[in-house]
């Protein structure tokens, strides 16, 4: 369904599990340790919570590529080294201050051929504004994104495992791309 496109975007979501305050005496998810959850901090809501984050890639035209759940505390930035692999190349990704890494760039279009735009912050040296294009283009994931939160309510599952988690994801996902 992406055939044809050459500009992609990226970013992630938190997806809580629980309330931080129950986060020490729940057991949801916490089968293995390798897919357990693990406390983050939302820059959005300039608040820690206890789950995952939701990694995703989508088309400028809103049609979903890639995507991954990680734990909490893992770093935008880490997921970049997936997206390698993801069948992306020789395009354009368009992501927030969050994917912002010299040495994820020069790796992504050494290997892929994928050129990564993101918003330089402010203190940096050489500092040039992102293209308008880009910051209208970025609007497209975070609309998706809040249609899965209040829609769908994403932030809100009753899974206890992280099959089931998963699952009830896709199933919201796949219900956006329906809508």
């Amino acid at each position: 369904m992406n055939e044809g496109e050459n500009v992609f975007i990226i970013n992630s979501i938190p997806v809580p599990v629980c309330k931080i305050a129950r986060e020490k005496s729940s057991k949801i998810c916490r089968g293995d340790f390798e897919t357990a959850p693990d406390k983050g901090y939302s820059a959005v809501n300039k608040a820690y919570y206890y789950g995952y984050k939701l990694h995703m890639i989508t088309s400028v035209n809103g049609v979903f590529h890639a995507m991954d759940l990680s734990k909490a505390s893992v770093h935008d930035s880490c997921y970049l080294n997936d997206v390698k692999h993801s069948g992306l190349n020789n395009c354009i990704l368009v992501g927030d201050k969050g994917y912002l890494s010299k040495t994820h760039q020069i790796d992504l279009f050494s290997l892929a051929k994928i050129e990564l735009k993101t918003p330089l912050r402010s203190n940096q040296e050489n500092k040039k504004v992102i293209a308008p294009v880009f910051r209208k283009v970025r609007k497209r994931i975070e609309t998706l994104f809040a249609q899965l939160c209040d829609q769908f309510m994403l932030k809100k599952n009753y899974a206890k495992s992280v099959a089931g988690l998963s699952v009830r994801i896709v199933n919201k996902i796949a219900a956006v791309g329906i809508s």
